[in-house]
C-alpha cells in the first residue's frame, strides 16, 4: 500500500487538498468493489495539527504531523494562493522535510501553482516543470534553473510531477492514479470524475497579456507599439531602427526581457486578437486572418495551431456561443 502525504500549510487552496483526497480514496473504494486491497494510504499531513486556510475561513484538521512522518511515498504539494512571494515564505519550513523524503524514495507532485514551493526545494533544477500559464513569468523569474513548459497539463521528471493551470491538476491525479494502480482503474476514475483522459495541453485556455514585469523602458514601448499595430505586418528591424537599437542587440534585450523572441511576441499579439474576434464575432477565418494582419491562410493556420493546440475552426467552435448555436 502507497503511503500519501497531502501537505496542508499557510495560504494552500482548499480545494487542491480535498480534491486529491477525493481521488485515491475513491481509487480504494473502486478496488475494494471489485474484492481488491485498496492502493493508497491517504494522510494530510501538516506542521501543526490544526492550520487554517483563507485567513481563518477555512479550518482543516491534519492526520499527522511531519515530524511524526518519517517515511512516505507520494508528497502531494496543494496549490498556493495569495501573494507568491509571501506564501514561499510562510511555508519554507516545509522544504527540507520535502528534500529528505525525496532522497529517501518518495515522489512528489505539485499541483497547480505548487510547482513554487516544489522549485524552492531545488529538486527541479535542471529539470522540466508545468504551473499555472498566468504564473510562467514569475515562475521564470525566480527559478531560472528550472525549464518551465508552456501549455503542458502534466510533467513527470523522474518521480518530479506538476500540472498547469486549476482544474488541470485532476489530470496530473488520473496519471498518478494509472501509474500506481492500472490504466483500468485509470479510465474507471475518469468517468467517475468527469474528466476527460490524456488531455495534454492548456494551451487552448492561454491567455496571453505581454510581459511587461521588467524595467527595459525601450523594450516595453516596442511590445505596446506592437500591440497597438495588429493589423500592421512588423519586421525585426523595423522595431530596431524605431527604437534606435542594434538589431542583434535589440533582439538579445526583447528575448531578456519578455523571454520571447520579437517575432514569437509579434506572432501571440496577432494570436490574441485573432482568438478573440474568433470568440466574439461572426467573422469567418480569413476575415480575421486578414484584421490581424496575415495574408497566408496556411501560414495564419499553422500558426494559431501552434499556439493554441487548435485550428481556427476549431477554436471558434469550441469558444463562440453563436457559432455553437448556429
Amino acid at each position: 500500500m502507497k503511503h500519501i502525504s497531502i501537505l496542508v500549510f499557510n495560504e494552500a487552496v482548499p480545494a487542491s487538498i480535498v480534491d486529491p483526497r477525493y481521488m485515491f480514496t475513491a481509487i480504494n473504494q473502486f478496488l475494494q468493489d471489485a474484492g481488491e486491497d485498496p492502493a493508497f494510504n491517504v494522510q494530510l499531513i501538516g506542521l501543526k495539527k490544526e492550520i487554517p486556510l483563507h485567513n481563518g475561513v477555512f479550518y482543516v484538521h491534519t492526520d499527522a504531523l511531519i515530524s511524526d512522518t518519517p517515511k512516505t511515498d507520494l508528497i502531494i504539494i496543494p496549490a498556493l494562493s495569495g501573494d507568491i512571494y509571501a506564501a514561499l515564505e510562510a511555508n519554507k519550513a516545509m522544504i527540507p522535510w520535502i528534500v529528505e523524503q525525496h532522497q529517501r524514495g518518495a515522489e512528489v507532485a505539485s499541483l497547480c501553482i505548487g510547482a513554487f514551493l516544489l522549485a524552492a526545494t531545488g529538486l527541479l533544477n535542471g529539470k522540466k516543470c508545468s504551473t499555472h500559464w498566468l504564473f510562467a513569468n514569475e515562475f521564470r523569474t525566480l527559478f531560472p534553473d528550472v525549464t518551465l513548459t508552456d501549455g503542458s497539463i502534466v510533467t513527470d521528471e523522474q518521480g518530479l510531477y506538476s500540472s498547469g493551470g486549476a482544474n488541470s491538476y485532476w489530470n496530473l491525479l488520473l496519471h498518478l492514479v494509472e501509474k500506481y494502480t492500472s490504466r483500468t482503474m485509470a479510465i474507471k476514475a475518469s468517468k467517475f470524475f468527469a474528466i476527460e483522459i490524456d488531455r495534454k495541453s492548456q494551451s487552448p485556455f492561454i491567455m496571453f497579456n505581454g510581459q511587461k514585469k521588467h524595467e527595459d523602458e525601450p523594450i516595453k514601448q516596442a511590445q505596446e507599439f506592437i500591440e497597438k499595430n495588429v493589423t500592421e505586418k512588423i519586421s525585426i528591424e523595423d522595431l530596431a531602427v524605431k527604437f534606435a537599437i542594434g538589431r542583434r542587440h535589440f533582439e538579445r534585450r526583447f528575448k531578456k526581457a519578455t523571454n520571447n523572441t520579437p517575432s514569437e511576441y509579434i506572432q501571440r499579439v496577432k494570436i490574441e486578437a485573432a482568438k478573440k474576434q474568433l470568440e466574439n464575432t461572426r467573422k469567418n477565418v480569413n476575415e480575421v486572418m486578414y484584421d490581424v494582419g496575415y495574408a497566408d491562410t496556411k501560414a495564419f493556420r499553422t500558426i494559431f495551431k501552434k499556439v493554441t493546440g487548435l485550428s481556427p475552426v476549431e477554436y471558434r467552435n469550441k469558444y463562440n456561443k453563436e457559432m455553437m448555436m448556429a
